[in-house]
């Protein structure tokens, strides 16, 4: 039931794919545009938007969103999902998010943290921990959203599966909508 929940949900939300198909600014796609991966949920699809989708909201830059539909279109995986993930760093989640990138930099090179100031900005003794930290970040959160999706996907199937076989093994569990209420 939650599985149908989602779905009604996501496609609430995710525009129709025959519209976008036919957009005059997007034709030099050409036949890539038309890959059944970029618009269906499976499994796939999904879990591969979850890792495109998460290495792109660790990317500082402000073609987040190109870079994440051009990584799917590489990997064939769900369009709308892997625009929609880069979001999660949005103007609000940015600061905190980024610093935490930076502070995970510091770690991995094991550098003293520099002061903030223009100088240190230009020098890059905070570009190279910070951007350390993004890629790593983004390396580790796409790998988790991947294979996280993947396992509940699975997981998911799994549970239908196993209530399907309980229903054909015991039918007088399974409610009967003919049956007579007395």
């Amino acid at each position: 039931m939650a599985k149908e929940f989602i779905q009604k949900l996501l496609h609430k939300f995710i525009p129709d794919h025959d519209v976008i198909k036919q957009h005059k600014n997007l034709q030099f796609l050409g036949d890539k545009l038309h890959d059944p991966n970029l618009w269906h949920l499976n499994r796939r699809s999904v879990s591969m938007a979850f890792a495109v989708g998460l290495f792109g909201a660790w990317i500082p830059t402000p073609g987040q969103m190109a870079i994440a539909a051009i990584g799917a279109f590489y990997f064939r995986a769900n369009l709308p999902i892997s625009i929609g993930l880069v979001w999660i760093t949005n103007p609000v989640t940015m600061p905190p998010l980024f610093y935490f990138a930076y502070l995970v930099g510091l770690t991995v090179l094991n550098l003293p943290a520099a002061t903030f100031s223009l100088d240190a900005i230009l020098s890059g003794e905070i570009l190279l921990p910070f951007l350390t930290g993004c890629l790593i970040l983004g390396i580790v959160c796409s790998t988790a959203g991947y294979f996280g999706i993947n396992y509940f996907w699975r997981y998911h199937a799994a549970k239908k599966w196993t209530a399907r076989q309980q229903t054909r093994k015991n039918p007088s569990s399974k409610k009967n909508p003919f049956k007579a209420i007395y």
